[in-house]
């Protein structure tokens, strides 16, 4: 009996070392991309400007959120991941004005002009697949939309294929 206490007390130890280790290579607390020290800027990306991360990722907002009100939490997260901040975000060549919001886990989320900034987890540098993109977890529905500087444009659609739409498993 005592040698199965000692084995599970080595098994709780390491599990717990290994969620350490996973945090610390995700950033910390919170989910998401971290911001600190890096830049959001923009980039040509189907033909039009969009605002990227450090990482050259399209940067999207939902609809739904306004006001530096939170709601992609929980499974959204698996889709959806906010940019995270340690500090001050910074512009490199932007206009408008970036900021940060607290999030329900404690983090700083970076916004853009009070528009909530995520990367979609489907997409690799230069792509837009969250473009118009359509889901819903937990009960809320959510339509997002890659963020654009202020005074660009979108460029003229070039293809007629609606929109994709996931909806995930409430729970």
């Amino acid at each position: 009996m005592r040698r199965l206490l000692v084995i599970g007390a080595v098994v709780a130890v390491a599990a717990a070392v290994g969620v350490a280790i996973a945090i610390a290579a995700t950033g910390g607390s919170g989910s998401g991309s971290t911001a600190g020290g890096s830049t959001v800027s923009v980039q040509k990306v189907d033909g039009g400007s969009v605002l990227v991360d450090s990482n050259g990722q399209a940067l999207y907002r939902s609809e739904q959120e306004r006001n530096g009100m939170v709601l992609c939490t929980g499974s959204c997260l698996s889709f959806w991941q906010p940019l995270m901040a340690k500090g001050t975000p910074k512009a490199g060549s932007l206009n408008g004005k970036l900021g940060v919001v607290k999030r329900p886990d404690g983090g700083s989320q970076v916004t853009y002009n009070g528009k909530l900034l995520y990367s979609f987890k489907l997409d690799s540098p230069g792509q837009l697949k969250g473009d118009n993109f359509k889901d819903a977890f937990g009960g809320q529905k959510f339509q997002w939309h890659v963020v654009r500087p202020v005074g660009a444009s979108a460029p003229a659609p070039t293809k007629s294929t609606p929109p994709p739409t996931y909806n995930a498993p409430t729970y």
